[in-house]
């Protein structure tokens, strides 16, 4: 499913965080939202899932506007992962996955054997088999996090919007994530959009990227077009230099304080 950005503007106060966002995100890619603090990185990802409506223009997935999509339809269309969890309660690892597949079921509401398998490969293919039987209130930051991100890829929607996916992960977790969703956007065709502070994670991974900077520009295109030394210098406010070694490029510092 396409998803179209029309004239889209965001503020918070009397502040514009983007000015007048035109863009289309087809499947099968990945896109990056990058961009300072208080750029407007959570409040876009809260319009694209049509929680949020943005001060003018309008969003449409799969050639209709959001705000015309019944809840049941929109959730089958897109998952989302937020920035922030909180478990109210006691549940079992394997039963807080299976709750993304809440869109799918009928009858009387019980998740079938689809359901249970669709959860069971999710978990595996992040590393979290062997947790089914945990109690999601004695997971550590970083394992509530992965677990997460397996309930929005058990969800099965086209359209994946993840808010800081990467948050609490340590690198090689960070990297097995950002694995899973390229594969999700390559094998099975799925729009990817998440938001992340690491630009060179994002230059590795993302086939596009969207740069904010929190006064109403926005660049968006492919990856090494929009993450470059320039553009996210001018949008951090702080001198950033690329630097090569081989095939590998990175993004660092190009002033030292003392």
């Amino acid at each position: 499913m396409s998803l179209h950005l029309d004239a889209i503007v965001l503020r918070a106060g009397a502040r514009t965080l983007i000015d007048g966002l035109t863009q289309t995100i087809e499947p099968g890619e990945m896109w990056c939202i990058a961009g300072p603090n208080g750029a407007g990185k959570t409040t876009l990802i809260n319009v694209l899932a049509g929680l949020a409506k943005p001060a003018s223009g309008s969003v449409s997935l799969d050639g209709r506007a959001l705000p015309t999509w019944r809840a049941a339809d929109l959730a089958r269309a897109r998952a989302l992962m937020p920035q922030a969890m909180h478990d109210a309660f006691s549940a079992t690892v394997l039963d807080t996955v299976l709750l993304n597949r809440f869109p799918y079921l009928t009858g009387w509401g019980w998740e079938n054997e689809d359901d249970r398998i669709a959860a069971r490969a999710a978990l595996d293919l992040l590393g979290l088999a062997s947790f089914a039987a945990r109690d999601v209130l004695t997971l550590s930051g970083g394992e509530r996090q992965r677990v997460a991100l397996a309930a929005v890829l058990c969800q099965n929607a086209p359209l994946l919007l993840l808010d800081e996916p990467l948050s609490h992960l340590d690198l090689h977790h960070q990297i097995d994530c950002l694995h899973a969703l390229r594969d999700a956007a390559r094998e099975h065709k799925r729009g990817v959009i998440f938001s992340c502070h690491d630009l060179n994670l994002a230059r590795r991974f993302a086939t596009h990227a969207l740069l904010l900077d929190g006064k109403g520009g926005a660049h968006a295109g492919l990856v090494a077009d929009v993450l470059t030394p320039e553009r996210a210098s001018a949008a951090f406010g702080y001198p950033l230099a690329l630097i090569r070694d081989g095939e590998h490029e990175a993004l660092v510092p190009s002033i030292h304080r003392s």
